[in-house]
């Protein structure tokens, strides 16, 4: 698989990504652009996971800064769980275990194949904290392996201005559920 853009893409994402940034300062309270800028062009294949995540609707945006390593933490934050990775069910296991109306996809799988990673339980508390996400919508996150052997995976929504964690099977899906991603540049 080819992890580059062309210039052409690099430059139209660094705009809209520019254009997110200063929309949403709440989000990265005392970064300035420049610095982000500067770390996704020394970080080329990074910046192609962040135009996976803008063409599937995630919305990419800076929520974090990480000062042990100078990295930059992008989330996912369109208001619904992106819409170009729902109807799909945790990972590849509850996938292969289905064996009537499977999805198409994994989250696990998705989200391996765009360089990102899903956001634990406190990762998406955090986010919520930035603003009102999946009020119609829910997301999986990492689900703990004590979970995952027993066949569940663990999702998460804001419902009533409060954060909820919820569990189901793993091979479940529906069209309102998808999840969300995060990645450290």
């Amino acid at each position: 698989m080819n992890n580059t853009l062309p210039k052409q893409k690099w430059e139209s994402l660094l705009i809209v990504l520019h254009e997110r940034f200063n929309k949403h300062q709440k989000r990265h309270a005392g970064m300035a652009w420049e610095d982000v800028r500067k770390r996704l062009e020394n970080k080329p294949d990074k910046f192609w996971s962040l135009a996976e995540m803008e063409r599937t609707g995630g919305e990419p945006d800076v929520i974090g800064y990480d000062e042990s390593d100078g990295s930059y933490i992008f989330c996912d934050c369109s208001a619904e769980s992106p819409a170009g990775r729902r109807n799909i069910c945790y990972d590849q296991r509850a996938l292969e275990d289905r064996k009537k109306n499977k999805p198409t996809d994994s989250a696990t799988r998705m989200a391996e194949e765009m360089g990102i990673a899903l956001l634990t339980e406190a990762e998406y508390r955090k986010l919520l904290e930035l603003g009102s996400f999946d009020t119609k919508t829910s997301s999986w996150v990492h689900t703990p392996a004590t979970i995952r052997q027993l066949g569940g995976a663990l999702f998460c929504d804001r419902r009533f201005n409060h954060v909820f964690v919820y569990h189901n099977g793993a091979s479940s899906y529906y069209s309102n559920r998808g999840f969300r991603g995060i990645i450290k540049i």
